[in-house]
């Protein structure tokens, strides 16, 4: 089993590349550059590849990767990026084993953000967990019976392309929320919240009840002990708890929901630490997958 101080954590978005090391739940050697999010895949490939090489005095043995869209955990395949058009079917784990000689695990961003949140939050008192990024979309990652849970190519999950109203739940629960039906970012819209601006504070307070709908759809399919909430809008969590719990107390079975904790992440590096804690888990499903369905000779 690699330790997780031998494991480089990235987390690869769609405008900027964020990696570091593991020191007890604090990542050090911090690096963030510039997603070339334009470029072809090859050109993004050199530059993650670079971005990896300035860890090579720290002799790391493995290498954990969340990348946002679908992924093959298995194959370390890239699929469909809409952020980095020119990453539609990519062999990201075979390019770097090749050029690092160590083992890759590769996972969506959400699912890292979630179980960096589960290694080292408040969450790890839970066996059921799920995480929610809001941004400039949403994404959602399962823990179930205490580890990662991702269906197939990661697809699980998926809230925000879940129909909701007349569009879906990532147009209400996500800073296009805020843009489309207030003409202002989540952010401005925050500082007129605070100076009890009208318009700032209705804002949030609706924006609470998408938020609360979307959690208890979650609660009807995945009935999990916990949710901790991520991404930059968590940071006005106060301007819309009120309304998002009142949402979430209309759920008809009251010994879920009466028993849910919702937290907000205090992690500055959740993703990063989870892309470093995907190693492990990675080891673990495989032993699972080779106790459950032994090989035949």
């Amino acid at each position: 089993m690699i330790a997780k101080n031998h494991v480089l954590g990235l987390d690869i978005g769609g405008t900027k590349i964020s990696s570091g090391l593991n020191a007890d739940g604090v990542i050090f050697e911090r690096l963030e550059n510039k997603t070339p999010h334009s470029e072809s895949q090859e050109y993004i490939l050199e530059a993650i590849a670079e971005q990896i090489s300035y860890y090579a005095p720290y002799r790391f043995q493995a290498i954990g990767i969340g990348i946002p869209g679908l992924v093959d955990p298995d194959r370390g395949i890239v699929y469909n990026l809409a952020n980095i058009p020119s990453f539609q079917k990519v062999p990201l784990k075979d390019f770097l084993e090749q050029r690092f000689n160590v083992p890759v695990v590769v996972n969506n961003d959400a699912n890292c953000f979630t179980l960096g949140e589960y290694h080292y939050g408040p969450t790890k008192i839970h066996r059921h967990v799920v995480g929610i990024t809001l941004g400039t979309g949403i994404g959602t990652g399962i823990i179930a019976n205490s580890h990662l849970y991702t269906g197939y190519i990661c697809g699980a999950g998926e809230w925000g392309g879940v129909s909701y109203l007349d569009k879906t739940f990532e147009d209400y629960c996500s800073s296009k929320f805020f843009k489309e039906h207030y003409g202002e970012s989540a952010k401005r819209l925050a500082k007129r919240a605070l100076e009890q601006d009208t318009l700032g504070v209705e804002a949030f307070k609706t924006y609470g009840t998408h938020l609360g709908t979307l959690i208890t759809r979650i609660l009807y399919t995945y009935a999990p002990e916990a949710i901790v909430i991520g991404g930059s809008i968590r940071k006005a969590f106060p301007l819309f708890e009120k309304t998002m719990q009142q949402a979430v107390d209309k759920f008809p079975y009251k010994a879920i929901s009466e028993n849910l904790r919702i937290y907000v992440s205090e992690l500055d590096d959740s993703a990063i630490l989870g892309a470093i804690s995907l190693v492990e888990e990675h080891q673990f499903q495989q032993d699972n997958s080779n106790v459950s369905n032994p090989a035949i000779n």
